[in-house]
């Protein structure tokens, strides 16, 4: 606790405990493509990129500089080619080659945009040239995290001492669409080595802002032809990748580390396009082919179908002399029997969710939030690692609506739910993606009873929800991958997802992404009231135990025991009585004598001044006292933050330090800045800064109460209006 301590004392902005600040994501550099330009041609220069500069740091610091040839330059089309183009209409004029860099993974991508030209000219502007209103400025578009950016670059691009280009080129060698693009993604991820490691489902993601299905070739639908005959002749991108020597379930590709070619003609650990199917008529009957094309340009697969194949002889002379090509340019078919076998993963962007449901033409909703985990707050890890911190993480509700023309108002609806981490810092390779998550819980439980009142409370679910509750995707791999999605079909319902790291305390920003045809998406931010709970259903909280024993005859006996002079039939809430009530002394005298069946061992030593403090904040009505109302909220409260209290006080029974203080104001679900608490330790603890129970308790409803008010308050979530008389109220008697 000392750094705590330090903090404290020198005044300076808190810093959760036990970690740095927070790291963010690094928001990338807004340039305004239009005014450089306008500027660039009323002075009559040429454009250069002061933020990714023509220089050796543009290129990266690593392994990528050993393989880079002597006396680089940087050098603009028109010096490389006497008629460079910027971009070539016809789509084979825009097959590219891999340069140095060997970012297969990125390639691999671009080419299956290459087959959507809609697509393609959003990432690619192509109002672009070297002519008409040239000033050596070009830019792209990619989707970054939940919203488009416009990323801006100078065309000087690295070539050797022969003027060829070190990394991504055109087959057509006059045309520079693709190399300025590759710098404009890898001016967006920091350089050009950070292109080195990834994999084609970020790409295609970055490309379209669509969400991707990555299917397990091992574990293939029956149905995979006519998933991909989908995919086809909608808006889907499609890559894949075959295996490495030893197969891992998550790989990020780098061609540098795997560049083995094998018997079969294929590369081991490389990324492809899937380019097209087409399902052929042969003399023993149809055949189901894939197409696919190597981002090298060249090396092809040999076995059946490939352009040497005598699989082409069984074909019609008209089939045979549509599909096939013998011409070493990286684009081949095989039959989709050996594209199951040699590949491990296809992975298919779709711009529309629908491809997996077979609900096309169909509108569906998109909602979007973004989250973070912070270690100490919101990073509370795997249901796996049992830390009993799993409630902390952050909590979406979801209410999945049943669509109007559904002919079965009950009837399953297709929802897909995308995960996605950022990096924190500018290169994105350089920290390693966490192992992310999410599980996902039906909550049939609240909705029925308080539709209205639960949709605008924005509260957490409590840790015991999460123990008595089966997740509906029981079996939740968690990945080290940028992006984890899954496709559900579920009835409509409210359900809760939960996003987390596989370990706990682990820091990220990310983003939440929920595809159906009709949803609302919510964030809860504080802990759902307990006693708000117990009225929609007394089982499945913290606060079991409270209902089951202390409902009922309990509290006559309580009231009995102290007040004999209150006669029993008042007690028993006939509409002809009055409710029985106590002061601060009275209310002293319950505390302390009180049995706590739980906890034998504890004994309380409420202070007058605690009891009249608490009543201060309790009396609703300002009388004074306490009806039994208000004691049975008081009550409940109490083993509430008895529970939490005596699992905190691990170092001094007791007793809460500053560290477990701040662990047990989490646990109640209650988010408090560390300067809040520090000063709640100096207004509530003893000369040590140890915490009571009784003062726990004064501090805890202080909190809950004062927030509560807040929330009532204010109009605009941001601040409230208070009259002097009402500032006085809720300050001087609380």
């Amino acid at each position: 606790s000392m750094p705590f301590l330090l903090c404290l004392k020198k005044k300076k902005s808190p810093v959760p405990l036990g970690r740095s600040i927070f790291q963010k994501h690094t928001a990338p550099i807004q340039q305004n493509y239009q005014a450089l330009l306008e500027s660039c041609l009323k002075n009559k220069c040429l454009f250069t990129d002061d933020t990714f500069p023509a220089h050796i740091s543009s290129i990266g610091t690593g392994a990528l500089l050993k393989k880079l040839p002597r006396n680089v330059q940087w050098k603009r089309p028109h010096a490389l080619h006497k008629s460079p183009v910027f971009y070539a209409a016809n789509r084979k004029q825009l097959d590219l080659c891999q340069g140095l860099v060997e970012n297969c993974w990125f390639l691999a991508a671009l080419g299956a945009l290459t087959f959507h030209q809609d697509i393609l000219a959003a990432v690619v502007p192509q109002n672009q040239s070297f002519e008409r209103k040239y000033a050596g400025i070009f830019h792209f578009r990619f989707w970054h995290f939940g919203e488009w950016i416009d990323v801006v670059v100078d065309d000087r691009l690295p070539v050797n001492e022969a003027g060829e280009l070190l990394f991504v080129s055109s087959v057509y060698k006059n045309v520079f669409w693709g190399a300025l693009l590759e710098k404009a993604y890898a001016k967006l991820y920091g350089s050009y080595e950070d292109l080195q490691i990834g994999q084609v489902s970020e790409a295609l993601v970055d490309f379209t802002g669509g969400v991707n299905t990555r299917i397990k070739l091992a574990e293939a639908p029956p149905d995979l032809w006519d998933i991909l005959t989908r995919a086809t002749y909608s808006r889907s991108l499609m890559g894949c990748q075959t295996r490495l020597g030893v197969y891992f379930p998550s790989v990020s590709l780098s061609c540098i580390q795997t560049t083995k070619v094998l018997k079969n003609g294929l590369v081991a650990g490389h990324a492809y396009t899937v380019t097209g199917i087409r399902k052929v008529t042969c003399q023993y009957g149809p055949e189901n082919l894939v197409r696919l094309r190597n981002p090298w340009g060249k090396i092809e697969w040999k076995g059946d179908w490939s352009d040497s194949s005598y699989k082409w002889e069984l074909l019609s002379p008209k089939e045979k002399i549509l599909l096939r090509k013998k011409k070493d340019d990286g684009e081949f078919w095989m039959s989709l029997r050996d594209f199951k076998i040699h590949f491990v993963d296809l992975v298919i962007c779709k711009l529309t969710p629908d491809l997996m449901s077979q609900e096309d033409g169909k509108k569906w909703m998109y909602s979007l939030k973004s989250g973070r985990w912070v270690k100490g707050s919101t990073a509370g890890g795997s249901l796996g690692f049992c830390n009993g911190n799993f409630w902390m993480n952050p909590q979406y509700w979801l209410n999945v609506l049943p669509v109007e023309d559904s002919k079965k108002s009950r009837s399953m609806c297709s929802v897909v739910i995308s995960l996605m981490q950022k990096h924190s810092t500018k290169h994105r390779n350089q920290a390693p993606h966490l192992f992310i998550g999410f599980l996902l819980y039906k909550n049939t439980i609240l909705l029925p009873f308080f539709p209205e009142q639960y949709q605008e409370s924005n509260r957490k679910l409590p840790p015991r929800f999460f123990t008595r509750h089966q997740p509906v995707n029981k079996h939740q791999v968690f990945l080290d991958e940028r992006e984890v999605t899954h496709d559900f079909h579920l009835e409509p319902c409210v359900y809760v997802i939960v996003p987390s790291t596989l370990e706990p305390q682990q820091e990220s920003e990310f983003i939440l992404r929920v595809f159906s045809r009709k949803h609302i998406l919510r964030i809860f931010n504080h802990l759902v009231d307990n006693i708000f709970l117990l009225q929609v259903n007394g089982f499945f909280d913290t606060l079991k135990e409270i209902v089951d024993r202390y409902e009922g005859k309990i509290w006559e006996d309580f009231f009995t025991k102290h007040f004999e002079q209150v006669r029993k039939k008042t007690l028993k809430f006939s509409p002809i009585s009055q409710n029985p009530e106590i002061n601060a002394v009275q209310l002293q005298r319950i505390l302390n004598n009180i049995s706590w069946r739980n906890f034998q061992s504890f004994r309380l030593n409420f202070s007058l001044d605690s009891c009249q403090g608490i009543l201060a904040l309790l009396d609703l009505n300002a009388t004074g006292t306490l009806s039994i109302q208000e004691f049975r909220v008081l009550w409940k409260r109490l083993l509430f933050y008895l529970e939490v209290f005596q699992k905190r006080d691990t170092n001094r029974p007791g007793k809460l330090d500053l560290v477990e203080l701040h662990a047990a104001v989490q646990e109640t679900g209650i988010s408090l800045s560390n300067e809040v608490c520090n000063l709640m330790a100096i207004r509530y603890g003893d000369p040590d800064l140890q915490i009571s129970f009784e003062s726990f308790v004064c501090f805890m409803l202080r909190v809950e109460i004062m927030g509560e008010a807040f929330r009532n308050l204010t109009q605009d979530g941001k601040g409230i209006y208070l009259r002097e008389s009402e500032w006085m109220m809720m300050t001087l008697y609380s």
